[in-house]
């Protein structure tokens, strides 16, 4: 029987630059980040993830933590949510919410990595913490 979820977890595997030229944000200019790498490493739990970077006003993104491809809701500190899941589809497809508990910050999206595993692309729609409407697509390079 196949593990689709570990399937997912294995092909995440590795370091990924966020491409901000072919990145996009709705509305236009909202983007906050300048950088982002995210690294993906297989640990006995699964897969930790650790996040890099920074924003337009010069603060730091550092937040890390297990990411666990089972559907299930989980705590993660240090990002601007506090809780995510995600959902396999498939084994390079997942969906996936990151909400902030009593907050107005509330995304939804779905995370594809390509049959060659060069690229991950991920597309979200939601609210920021201001409660403003966005949508990005997120276009990341294995390094």
């Amino acid at each position: 029987m196949r593990n689709v979820a570990a399937e997912l977890a294995d092909n995440s595997i590795g370091t990924w630059k966020l491409n901000l030229a072919k990145s996009k944000r709705t509305p236009p200019g909202t983007n906050p980040v300048t950088s982002l790498t995210a690294v993906y490493e297989a640990v006995d739990e699964g897969v930790k993830g650790t996040f890099t970077g920074q924003l337009k006003d010069g603060t730091a993104i550092h937040f890390a933590g297990p990411l666990r491809f089972d559907g299930k809701e989980y705590p993660i500190a240090g990002a601007p949510w506090d809780t995510y899941s995600f959902t396999p589809i498939d084994a390079h497809t997942c969906t996936f919410e990151d909400k902030k508990t009593g907050g107005k910050f509330h995304v939804r999206g779905r995370q594809v990595i390509s049959e060659d595993g060069k690229t991950m692309t991920i597309t979200s729609e939601g609210t920021d913490a201001d409660g403003t409407p966005v949508a990005a697509l997120a276009v990341y390079e294995k390094q």
